[in-house]
């Protein structure tokens, strides 16, 4: 994709990395499991520290790179199907699944522990993981297992929600600009004039008018930017929020819409050597998203912002993140397999029936004496929760002493 204006120096966001940087450390402080969500570099960490036979080495897929919780939700396609999926892709690549199989069973067996269960609970759930994850590799593939309440509850609300809604939850309610403050900050002069040229592009209002209930040759108009401090994986980086009116004179309802632009960098999760995935890092991201995430992968363009990679995606007021607080036993157990099959589907369907069939059998192997789960997969989590439960203590310590 073309470059919109070049700005002759990229504006400088040390203040706003530090003020990031704050934030998210205390939302690491608060569990062991908002801690492993926040610390994606030391699951890649022990990764690398293991050798590569410790997995099975399965099919070329794209995957999602950090398989966390947080990392699913509902999403809404073009049409305003709703279904739950991946929805976040900074470090997917062309790797290995059982990462993002592991990943998963890290972040669940943290949760686990965030809600006081017994470490019996933790077995099921991988049990339970590991079972369902199969099923979408298999020739029938089975329907989907009942809605966990902590899952069904966003599902129904994404049904119901409306851009009313998303305004209220992301602009307190403003239609036109962006409320300065502590969620958006100010944009230079530099970085307003190249996102308004970035969607001048015909790529861009392409995307703007993609919707169903919108014309293809409506006119797109940025009403308002800023700086979005969303997320914790944002340190440095370029990330914008913009309003655009798409063909409506009066700048409301479904005229509106809300972009999110968010600067690509290279990808920390490991990947298969020759995998032919694309140089450029945004490209990247959007590829992976199509393949994994079809319904947010449509809304999702790459393009380069003041000489670097971006990736642009309209949110839609069904996206919600899935927040998983504190779960009891059953529900737990549920919800494991549950994500677990969401993710399952989001590499099967990037399968030919043979290696489905081959990486379900390699699932199979190796099954630990003691529990019905993969011995690679259940040592690999009990090293991990051990590694995280102790960084986790020694980041209280020194926040709270930073803090003090």
């Amino acid at each position: 994709m073309a470059t919109p204006g070049v700005a002759s120096k990229a504006p400088r966001h040390d203040r706003r990395a530090e003020v990031l940087a704050a934030r998210r450390n205390r939302k690491m402080a608060t569990s062991v499991h908002a801690y492993v969500r926040g610390n994606t570099t030391q699951f890649y960490d022990w990764l690398a520290s293991i050798a590569p036979a410790s997995f099975p080495q399965g099919p070329a897929i794209w995957i999602c790179g950090d398989c966390h919780v947080g990392n699913l939700g509902p999403l809404a396609d073009i049409e305003g199907r709703v279904e739950m999926g991946l929805r976040d892709f900074d470090q997917t690549v062309i790797g290995n699944p059982a990462h993002d199989l592991m990943r998963l069973a890290l972040s669940l067996a943290t949760a686990a522990r965030s809600s006081d269960l017994p470490g019996v609970v933790t077995a099921k759930m991988m049990e339970g993981l590991v079972e369902h994850y199969a099923k979408p590799f298999g020739a029938r593939e089975s329907a989907l297992p009942s809605l966990p309440p902590s899952v069904a509850r966003p599902m129904k609300e994404a049904r119901q929600r409306s851009w009313r809604h998303l305004a209220h939850e992301r602009v307190q309610g403003e239609t036109h600009r962006f409320p300065i403050g502590a969620q958006f900050w100010p944009v230079s002069r530099d970085e307003r004039r190249a996102i308004g040229e970035l969607f001048a592009l015909p790529e861009l209002q392409a995307l703007a008018t993609r919707l169903g209930y919108r014309k293809d040759d409506a006119q797109v108009r940025v009403l308002d930017c800023a700086y979005w401090r969303k997320g914790c994986s944002s340190l440095g980086l370029l990330r914008y929020a913009v309003l655009l009116d798409v063909g409506g004179k009066a700048a409301q309802g479904r005229d509106l819409c809300l972009f999110d632009i968010k600067e690509a960098t290279r990808p920390l999760a490991p990947h298969y050597d020759n995998a032919g995935m694309p140089r450029d890092h945004a490209e990247r991201v959007v590829v992976g998203a199509c393949n994994l995430s079809p319904y947010l992968g449509e809304r999702m363009a790459h393009a380069r912002l003041m000489d670097r990679p971006v990736f642009v995606r309209e949110l839609l007021p069904k996206d919600l993140k899935l927040e998983l607080s504190r779960v009891n036993t059953d529900e737990a157990i549920q919800v494991a397999r549950y994500l677990a099959r969401v993710v399952g589907r989001a590499h099967a369907r990037q399968l030919a029936r043979p290696e489905r069939k081959a990486w379900q059998a390699e699932l199979q192997r190796n099954r630990s004496k003691t529990i019905d789960a993969p011995s690679w997969l259940w040592s690999g989590v009990v090293d991990l929760v051990g590694i995280h439960e102790r960084a986790y203590l020694d980041h209280c310590r020194r926040y709270a002493l930073k803090a003090a």
